[in-house]
Parts: structure tokens; sequence; C-alpha cells
């Protein structure tokens, strides 16, 4: 699975064939997490760092423009529910 991308981390970096293959699966997984799932842990570590609502929700906003599958755009009020149902 993911030869090509395995062999070119392996031309590319120091990286074994079996190392190349975990940053793959790694970083897969990173990117398989649903949006909501990911509104609600980005939530949870912008709480636990001191943010407030208005500033978690906005910065939650903002980073979904640059996930790798960008999801549809979601108002302030749509992540408001994925955190609180």
């Amino acid at each position: 699975m993911h030869d090509e991308l395995v062999d070119h981390l392996t031309r590319s970096t120091p990286l074994q064939r079996g190392e190349a293959l975990r940053v793959i699966q790694d970083v897969l997984a990173y990117f398989d997490e649903t949006t909501e799932d990911y509104v609600r842990r980005r939530h949870r570590e912008l709480q636990a760092q001191g943010l407030v609502n208005a500033e978690i929700f906005e910065q939650i906003e903002a980073d979904l423009k640059y996930r790798a599958v960008a999801p549809p755009e979601l108002s302030l009020r749509q992540l408001r529910r994925m955190v609180y149902g």
C-alpha cells in the first residue's frame, strides 16, 4: 500500500522502508479524523491552553481552511453545536 510514496520517502529522506510506512500511516490516520472529531479535539486543546470560547471558535474556523481535505465552510454556530450538541 502506498508503495510509490514509501519509495519516494526512502529516496528523499534517511528513513528506512518500515519507518517511511509508519510515517505515512500516522499522517493518514491524522487526516482521517472527521471534522466533528477534529473540532472537538481542537476545542479541548485550545481550552486547556486557557483560551475562551470566542477565541477558540475563531481559531478553529481559521484552522479548518488548512485541513488536507477542507470541509465545507462552517459557521461559528455549527462549530459550537459540534462541541455542545
